[in-house]
């Protein structure tokens, strides 16, 4: 099994997933930020917002598709949502499009997105390209934040 989590640091999820993939699985954690190594875990310090990101990603994992993709991604947060939501969005957008270059049929994707206005349009997007979705908010996170993951199971096909 192949795991990629992106927004990898501090790398929780990644330590995570290689304890439930085991030794023969892989993990492939990603973040801007610098990761302690962690045993087992093949870090790379990028940014996934980079023309290249997929490139790069692509040639390190080869003609191998990945079985997950986590991720984690947070915009740097200014407190107005009128800023931070567009900027949850754009990440959205972007692991929506890496799933579409590296998940395989049938894959799974856990992504956090931030709840703003137009969030019925983007559950109901994915929920096209996935056969079954899950909505679900950490008891960890505050109450009034508009942080909520989406877990997408059995990737279907990408759409425009």
């Amino acid at each position: 099994m192949i795991v990629v989590d992106l927004g990898a640091a501090p790398g929780s999820w990644s330590k995570y997933a290689k304890n439930k993939i085991g030794k023969n699985g892989v993990v492939i954690a990603y973040d801007i930020k610098k990761i302690n190594p962690i045993k087992g875990i093949k870090y790379f310090k990028e940014n996934i917002l980079k023309n290249d990101f997929i490139d790069k990603i692509t040639n390190y994992i080869g003609y191998n598709k990945v079985d997950i993709i986590m991720s984690d991604l947070s915009p740097n947060i200014s407190g107005i949502s009128s800023i931070d939501i567009p900027k949850s969005i754009n990440l959205f957008k972007s692991v929506i499009k890496i799933c579409k270059n590296i998940l395989k049929f049938k894959g799974i994707c856990i992504i956090k997105i931030f709840q703003g206005n137009n969030f019925k349009y983007y559950i109901k997007y994915i929920s096209l390209i996935f056969k079954k979705i899950k909505i679900f908010k950490p008891v960890s996170s505050r109450i009034k934040s508009k942080e909520i993951y989406i877990i997408a199971f059995h990737f279907l096909k990408f759409l425009k």
